[in-house]
């Protein structure tokens, strides 16, 4: 009967709806799987039909579930929504702001000053500082609720997000080798790179593939080898598995004794910037990019941050 069914139960279902896996969503709400099982159980019982057909090998939703989700969905976002304005409204800019990258590197030159402004101009509010990594979607992070925010590199094309203050505007090398054939070269074209391997990770694929072409000018397929981190890639790089194309700065942030840094003269420039999605409308989120847009703004006028 629907008198007798919570909240906690709809979240159940609508979060299983999404992962198809009840590991993941035990891990996503906190709980164990047995939780979630009897979580669904119930709610089924109260529906009067199966939700979902479980197999040892996979999760979907039956029809009647399909049917469900549908006009749950909405309504529960609405639920949420009202209560999330209601809390800022009661709370203003104050508790974390949990700020996600997959690489230091993403944060530019301003971001720790950036992070000290924001605590001045809002002390009730904690800035958290997230590695992301490459081992999940970095948009999950945001659509999952684990961050509010992500510092991450242009272009980005997902409709659902807001691009906010640029961070970072910068040149293009390749991380080699200190005994690598292309090190101690005054500057390479994207060219010299087709007989090399670079590192791939679960980045958006528009993203990578500005940031680090497919193929070379002239049509040359690049060989991608599939890393779980900053760390690891440079590791590989260091034995001469890899090079890796990346920004001027990022031996500043992760120095290795054993590589070097040549010029890619014919890449265009990176940036990066703050990003969110376009249904947070949290004050938090908006104060946070407010305060990095107006320091970058003041530090770099007219060099297109902020």
């Amino acid at each position: 009967m629907w008198s007798s069914v919570e909240l906690r139960e709809i979240r159940t279902f609508l979060t299983l709806a999404e992962e198809l896996h009840y590991g993941r969503t035990a891990e996503r709400l906190g709980v164990t799987p047995s939780r979630v099982s009897q979580t669904i159980r119930a709610l089924e019982r109260c529906v009067g039909g199966r939700l979902f057909d479980r197999t040892s090998r996979r999760v979907r939703l039956t029809p009647l579930g399909a049917r469900l989700r549908a006009g749950l969905l909405p309504a529960y976002e609405q639920l949420r929504d009202a209560y999330l304005d209601v809390h800022e409204m009661a709370t203003g800019v104050a508790g974390p702001l949990r700020l996600g990258m997959y690489s230091r590197a993403n944060g530019g030159p301003m971001l720790n000053e950036i992070v000290k402004r924001f605590h001045e101009r809002h002390p009730a509010c904690h800035v958290e500082l997230i590695e992301t990594g490459f081992e999940r979607d970095q948009f999950d992070w945001l659509r999952h609720d684990d961050a509010d925010l992500l510092a991450m590199r242009l272009p980005l094309g997902q409709p659902d997000l807001v691009i906010g203050p640029v961070l970072s505007d910068e040149e293009r090398v390749v991380v080699v080798a200190r005994d690598h054939p292309l090190a101690g070269r005054d500057h390479v074209d994207y060219e010299d790179l087709a007989p090399y391997a670079v590192p791939e990770g679960t980045l958006p694929r528009e993203m990578m593939e500005a940031f680090a072409p497919p193929r070379t000018p002239s049509g040359r397929v690049l060989r991608r080898v599939r890393t779980h981190g900053i760390h690891e890639a440079l590791m590989r790089v260091a034995t001469g598995e890899v090079v890796h194309p990346t920004i001027r700065p990022f031996l500043d942030y992760y120095p290795h004794p054993d590589v070097t840094a040549v010029p890619i003269r014919d890449l265009p420039r990176s940036q990066t910037a703050l990003v969110w999605l376009r249904s947070n409308r949290s004050q938090k989120v908006t104060a946070f990019a407010d305060v990095a847009r107006e320091l970058l703004l003041s530090t770099f006028p007219g060099s297109g941050l902020g």
